[in-house]
C-alpha cells in the first residue's frame, strides 16, 4: 500500500514537473545573448548583400538597435530609457501582459531591420529559422503571439521617430555638382561615380546639436608649390604609397571595408561586396560582448552605444566632407606626378577631409571604452569571413588608431584628413559616451524597486 502510494505520489510529481519546466525553461533560452548577437550578423550580412553606403548602413543599424533596447529597458531597473536623451525619441508603448522582453526585442529588431533594407526576403528566411527556434525552445503560443503585437506597436513607434530624420526628404535633393578648380573633390577611377551622400549633413543627429557641433579645423591651403604645407603632406601619400612594408599593406587591406569595389578584366568587370566600417566596428562590439560575457541587455546596451556613435560620427564627417569639398590625393597625383600612379586602395567616392575611418572609429572605440574599460585587448576576427588574416589589439583606441593611419597607406587621405578626423571622433564619442545615462545609479535602481 505505502510503495503504490509513493508510485502514485512520483507520477504526480512527474507530471508536474512535465507540465511547469516548459513555462520556466524557454525564458532562459530567450535570455541568451547569443540570440541577439545572430540577429546583428544577420543583418550585417544583409547589408552587405545589398551594398549599403557607409552613412546609410550607419543607418540601418541604429534604429533596429534603438528599438531593441527600449523593450528591454521597460522590465529591467538597472536600465534607463533613451526617450528624451536622443533627439525626438519619445516613450514607446507600455510593455503588456504575457509579452517576453528578450523575444519582442528580437521581434522589433528584426521587423525595423526589414523595412530598411531592401532584400526583405533574406530577413524573412532568418524569421523562419528564428521561429523553429522558438519552437524547439517550447516557447508557448500567447507568449509568442502577445510578443509579436507588442514588438509591432514598438515597430510602429520607432518607424515613426524613423520618419522624421530627414533621410525621405535628402532622396530628392540634386546631385553633387562638380567644381572644375582644382583643390575641388573630383569622381576617381576607376568607375568615377557620383559622390556619395552630399546631403548627409541635413540627417537628423541623435546626441549631437548640430552636424557641425565639432566641425574640425579648416583644412591646409591648397597650395601645390614644393614644400608648402599641403604639398608635403600630397608628397607623402605618393611616397608611402611607393614604399610600403608588407605590415602596412596588410593593415590597410584589413581596414580597407569598402562596400563596393570594382574590378576591370579588360571589357569586364565585377565587383567585391565588403563590411562597410561601422559594419567593421559593430564587429568588434560582438567580440568584445562574447568576450566580457555580457548578459543579453548587456550586449544590446553595447550595440546601442556603437550604432549611436557610428550614426552621428557620420553625418558630423560628412557635414566637413561636403562643406570643404578636399580633393583626394590620387586626382592630384595621377594630374601632376605620375599619371599611370594607384594607390593601394580604391578611393572611395566622396571628399577626402575629414577621413570618415578616422571620424567613425575613434568615437566607437572612445563607447566601447566606456562600457569595457582602457585596456581590453582583443583578437579582431572581423575580416577573416572576407578572406583576410586576424589582427590584435591592446585595446579599442589602439585598434581605432591603426585604422586611422590605414588610410594613409592606402593611399586615400592625407594625413591632416586622418589627424583631425581622430581628434573630430573622439570629441563625437566622448559626447554620446557622457550623453547616454543607459545604466541607473544604485540609488535609481533603488528608488525604481
Amino acid at each position: 500500500m505505502i510503495k503504490r502510494f509513493y508510485h502514485i505520489l512520483m507520477l504526480s510529481c512527474m507530471v508536474v514537473i512535465t507540465a511547469c519546466t516548459p513555462n520556466t525553461a524557454y525564458k532562459a533560452q530567450l535570455e541568451d545573448p547569443e540570440l541577439f548577437q545572430s540577429a546583428v550578423k544577420n543583418l550585417s550580412d544583409i547589408i552587405v548583400y545589398d551594398i549599403f553606403s557607409p552613412p546609410v548602413a550607419s543607418r540601418v543599424y541604429m534604429y533596429p538597435t534603438i528599438a531593441a533596447y527600449e523593450i528591454m529597458a521597460q522590465v529591467d531597473p538597472s536600465y534607463n530609457s533613451l526617450q528624451d536623451q536622443l533627439s525626438g525619441l519619445t516613450a514607446i508603448p507600455a510593455i503588456e501582459e504575457n509579452v517576453n522582453a528578450n523575444l519582442a526585442a528580437l521581434y522589433a529588431y528584426n521587423t525595423v531591420g526589414k523595412t530598411l533594407i531592401f532584400s526583405e526576403d533574406r530577413m524573412e528566411k532568418f524569421e523562419a529559422k528564428l521561429d523553429d527556434k522558438l519552437k524547439a525552445f517550447g516557447v508557448p503560443r500567447k507568449v509568442k503571439k502577445a510578443s509579436k503585437a507588442y514588438a509591432d506597436k514598438v515597430v510602429s513607434h520607432i518607424l515613426g521617430w524613423a520618419s522624421n530624420d530627414m533621410y525621405k526628404q535628402t532622396r530628392t535633393y540634386p546631385k553633387y555638382t562638380i567644381l572644375e578648380e582644382d583643390r575641388f573633390w573630383k569622381p576617381t577611377p576607376p568607375d568615377y561615380m557620383d559622390g556619395i551622400e552630399p546631403h548627409w549633413n541635413k540627417i537628423r543627429t541623435l546626441v549631437l546639436d548640430s552636424a557641425n557641433q565639432f566641425s574640425p579645423k579648416d583644412p591646409l591651403t591648397f597650395d601645390l608649390t614644393k614644400g608648402s604645407p599641403f604639398q608635403t603632406q600630397l608628397q607623402e601619400v605618393y611616397e608611402v604609397g611607393d614604399n610600403l612594408t608588407p605590415e602596412q599593406i596588410e593593415i590597410a587591406k584589413f581596414w580597407d571595408c569598402n562596400p563596393y569595389v570594382t574590378h576591370h578584366r579588360g571589357h569586364a568587370m565585377f565587383a567585391t561586396k565588403k563590411i562597410t566600417p561601422g559594419g567593421h566596428w559593430i564587429g568588434i562590439t560582438a567580440i568584445a560582448a562574447r568576450q566580457a560575457q555580457s548578459t543579453f541587455i548587456e550586449t544590446v546596451d553595447a550595440f546601442t552605444h556603437v550604432s549611436v556613435a557610428l550614426f552621428d560620427g557620420f553625418i558630423s564627417c560628412w557635414d566637413e566632407k561636403w562643406n570643404t569639398l578636399v580633393v583626394r590625393p590620387e586626382t592630384l597625383i595621377n594630374q601632376y606626378y605620375d599619371e599611370e600612379w594607384l594607390p593601394l586602395l580604391q578611393t572611395p567616392p566622396f571628399p577626402e577631409y575629414t577621413s570618415g575611418h578616422s571620424v567613425i572609429s575613434r568615437a566607437s572605440a572612445v563607447v566601447l571604452t566606456k562600457l569595457y574599460g582602457d585596456n581590453f585587448a582583443f583578437t579582431d576576427t572581423t575580416e577573416v569571413a572576407f578572406g583576410l588574416p586576424i589582427r590584435k589589439y591592446d585595446s579599442f583606441i589602439h585598434a581605432s588608431e591603426e585604422a586611422a593611419i590605414s588610410r594613409l597607406y592606402g593611399g586615400i587621405h592625407y594625413m591632416m584628413a586622418i589627424t583631425e578626423g581622430v581628434a573630430q571622433g573622439h570629441k563625437v564619442g566622448e559626447t554620446v559616451a557622457q550623453t547616454l545615462e543607459t545604466k541607473r545609479t544604485n540609488e535609481a535602481v533603488a528608488s525604481a524597486e
